[in-house]
């Protein structure tokens, strides 16, 4: 299953990037997420792993997610003209994922995120929840991506809102 989501956020890229690279932001505006701890090299950069545990309603999910491709690596006075590429993988229980994030420049004040997201399922009970819920998670990275803007435009945390 492949899936293309994306956002205008209302701030100049560099900003978006360096709040997304924050580790510290994450339970702000990531809704459901427990833990992100490293388990391996520098957080965001390419090789670096990680343990992630979302809570979904009654059921914990765990994943290892392995960062694939960050460019460009320092996220300091990046060019307009160049987009900014955060890629990852997310291996989980039943589960294989890649997310490729773009950061794209779209005005002084505005930018584009774009995200692709490819899911691969083994075990009848994830192969059936793809076949038959792909919309569910168009919906969630969507969601995610919205949470995201209104943490980064207006202060939002999502651990105060009510769902």
């Amino acid at each position: 299953m492949k899936y293309t989501v994306s956002i205008e956020i209302a701030l100049p890229r560099e900003n978006v990037v360096q709040m997304l690279a924050d580790p510290e932001h994450m339970p702000k505006w990531l809704h459901g997420l427990v833990l992100h701890e490293p388990l391996s090299g520098v957080h965001g950069q390419v090789g670096a792993t990680s343990r992630v545990v979302f809570q979904m309603g009654q059921q914990q999910m765990e994943c290892t997610e392995t960062i694939t491709r960050r460019e460009p690596v320092d996220l300091c006075g990046i060019p307009s003209e160049s987009i900014v590429h955060f890629d990852r993988e997310i291996v989980g229980k039943g589960m294989w994922s890649a997310v490729r994030e773009r950061l794209i420049d779209a005005g002084p004040e505005t930018t584009l995120w774009e995200s692709e997201s490819e899911y691969r399922f083994s075990g009848l009970l994830m192969r059936l929840v793809g076949l038959f819920m792909p919309a569910a998670f168009r919906k969630q990275s969507q969601q995610h991506m919205q949470d995201f803007k209104a943490f980064a435009e207006q202060g939002k945390d999502v651990r105060e809102a009510k769902r």
